[in-house]
């Protein structure tokens, strides 16, 4: 079963953190959220406390096919263990994920160099070394990266394709009436 972990930290964008999760956990996808935070409760960019399942100490993320990081907020940037954990995992080749301003965590991190990718509105001279596009939702290699809240589900399906399959993501795609 493929496994992932969706970080959070105070200010995250939740319906791209929650959108992730559920769509998923509806393929399969066995899911944790993980704070970034003291507490397993976060609070996001609009007042909505979310629950973890696990404090970034507990995580062992050489068990994960993929991390995930939500937008919302670039504070990201300002945690130097979870900076390190990026950085070491693009070193090792494994797949990661971002959306809306998270894909800032990539362009401090140097690893989106000779890359594709997106962000939200007026973070493009983050993605330091990038090509930016302006589709929905761009992979390229193990990176993938989305623009917003908007774009939050077309991420999750391109998620489930990329780490179970594309009838994976057709099925969930066609029960949420996503055309």
């Amino acid at each position: 079963m493929a496994k992932a972990a969706v970080f959070v930290i105070k200010g995250f964008e939740e319906v791209e953190a929650v959108t992730a999760v559920d769509l998923l956990r509806r393929a399969g996808v066995e899911t944790v959220l993980v704070s970034l935070g003291p507490a397993k409760t976060v609070e996001g960019s609009h007042k909505i406390n979310i629950e973890t399942n696990l404090l970034l100490s507990d995580l062992k993320p050489e068990n994960y096919d993929i991390l995930i990081i939500p937008g919302g907020t670039i504070d990201y940037v300002n945690h130097g263990e979870f900076m390190k954990l990026i950085g070491a995992r693009a070193e090792k080749g494994q797949r990661l994920a971002a959306i809306c301003a998270a894909p800032t965590v990539f362009g401090r991190l140097g690893i989106l160099n000779g890359k594709k990718a997106v962000c939200y509105p007026g973070f493009e001279n983050e993605l330091k070394g990038a090509d930016i596009l302006q589709d929905p939702v761009v992979t390229d290699g193990l990176i993938t990266t989305s623009r917003g809240p908007g774009t939050a589900p077309w991420f999750a399906l391109e998620i489930i394709r990329l780490i179970v399959s594309q009838e994976a993501a057709d099925t969930v795609k066609k029960g949420l009436l996503l055309a």
